[in-house]
């Protein structure tokens, strides 16, 4: 009669492997530091780096456009920065980062590779502090989109670290325990709202972390600098000279509280892989819309924001194509269910009754507030359009920046005599687009907004006709 093996024991990695791992990270760190030199030029910045392969990086003074400052933690303690010196073009190629140099460097680096000859610009505007933390618009935080996605990724991490530890079973054992006695719906409802909770915490926690201590100001010479950050801060400056308007941005949570955050659109931001979630163009975090449209138009030196002018409506089909393309998406699993009920248990029909229930009168309110949402109008020297009901967002545009049109209309807007319009630039998400105007408004539209550009395609009726 065999007896089985005991069970083979655990063994660690010899704890000399962490020493080992640390002094070998402290000395490429210190070849890194010791083998990094860089040179502010006339005309060029160069930076040389590496022990075996050397690489040489250089660019142009005339097109660096933007000059980062950020620092952790441990660089804030130790008074030391990280700059990052961009082109605004796409790819690492176009951005040299110097990490770390003194905080006075760096200060002094983005004093003199921004620096630009002072030039008086039209219009009403203020110099120095545009705006600056209200501690109050921390409300905002828990009815964005960011907190149901931490609570999701709270309670997957949960998940995730218990089965490296090995102790998923135990976990979903003790849960299924907790809630032995209560009903199957009621202990989703549970879940859901305690990972809700999570997420909201999460999510004033992020907040406090991204916009603390923020500060947004015009500096001489024409660079809004936007200062923010709790134990990482930021500083990011965006040149005047660059800017093409503003995006208002509201979305759906933040609008239900009357607040809105500022976007600049604008050319030659930095766009490369390590920059590319740290909100580089926000100049104003969530905060009450009329707050928002005042700072737009100081960042604008307008009188009266474009943000905030009458728009003009949509006709009354573009309503019908939101309601159609809503209540398509709210049916399509609703007919799934149906079939798939008919075919293998009753209780999927209820179920798609339920969900017909629910997904059909809010597909209608959100297909009726797109509706509402759309508009376009011309403010000065800006055009404006507006879209959107989940996010929406409304874009002054610089009509000076405008680089081309695409106009789309597909056979179903023909036939209800509609079209969408897009401008193109150079700046922000590079288009911008009047959603299912009405066809002749949006060519007029066009046409008004930047002269002479649209009028070769536009098709005249003869005089006298």
């Amino acid at each position: 009669m065999s007896t089985a093996a005991p069970p083979a024991d655990w063994h660690r990695l010899d704890p000399r492997t962490v020493l080992v791992t640390a002094l070998v990270a402290a000395g490429a760190d210190r070849v890194r530091w010791h083998r990094t030199r860089y040179r502010i030029g006339t005309e060029r910045v160069d930076l040389h780096t590496g022990l075996l392969l050397v690489k040489r990086r250089s660019l142009a003074r005339s097109r660096i456009r933007t000059v980062d400052l950020t620092a952790n933690l441990m660089l804030r303690l130790l008074g030391l920065v990280t700059v990052r010196i961009g082109t605004g073009e796409q790819g690492s190629e176009s951005t040299l980062v110097l990490d770390p140099v003194t905080r006075a460097e760096g200060e002094r680096l983005r004093l003199l590779l921004l620096e630009r000859a002072a030039t008086a610009s039209p219009g009403v505007h203020r110099e120095g502090e545009l705006a600056v933390l209200d501690p109050r618009w921390i409300r905002y935080a828990p009815v964005s989109f960011v907190a149901p996605m931490l609570g999701g990724a709270a309670a997957g991490a949960v998940m995730q670290v218990s089965d490296w530890i090995g102790a998923q079973g135990q976990v979903i054992e003790w849960v299924g325990d907790r809630f032995r006695e209560t009903p199957l719906l009621w202990t989703i409802i549970v879940l859901v709202l305690a990972a809700l909770v999570a997420g909201v915490v999460g999510a004033l926690g992020l907040w406090i972390e991204m916009w603390w201590n923020y500060r947004l100001e015009r500096e001489a010479g024409g660079t809004l600098r936007v200062r923010r950050g709790l134990f990482t801060s930021r500083s990011i400056s965006v040149e005047e000279a660059r800017l093409r308007g503003v995006d208002l941005v509201e979305p759906l949570g933040v609008r239900l509280l009357g607040a809105a955050r500022l976007d600049a659109i604008t050319t030659g931001l930095a766009k490369d892989h390590e920059a590319r979630n740290a909100d580089h163009n926000t100049l104003l975090p969530a905060a009450p819309r009329t707050r928002a449209d005042s700072v737009a138009a100081d960042v604008l030196r307008e009188p009266d924001t474009p943000t905030g002018a009458a728009l003009t409506p949509h006709p009354r089909a573009a309503r019908g194509r939101r309601l159609r393309w809503s209540l398509a998406a709210a049916l399509a699993p609703v007919l799934i269910l149906t079939l798939l009920g008919a075919l293998l248990t009753p209780v999927l029909l209820w179920i798609a009754l339920g969900c017909a229930a629910v997904a059909v009168p809010v597909a209608v309110a959100l297909a009726l507030d797109a509706y509402r949402a759309l508009g376009h109008a011309l403010s000065g020297r800006y055009l404006v359009t507006r879209s959107g009901t989940v996010r929406r967002s409304t874009a002054a545009l610089e009509r000076a920046g405008v680089i081309g049109w695409t106009v789309k209309q597909s056979v179903f807007q023909r036939r209800a005599g509609l079209l969408s319009i897009t401008a193109t630039t150079a700046a922000g998400g590079g288009a911008y687009t009047a959603y299912d105007t009405d066809a002749s408004e949006g060519l007029t539209f066009a046409a008004d907004a930047v002269p002479g550009l649209l009028e070769p395609f536009l098709e005249r009726s003869p005089k006298g006709a």
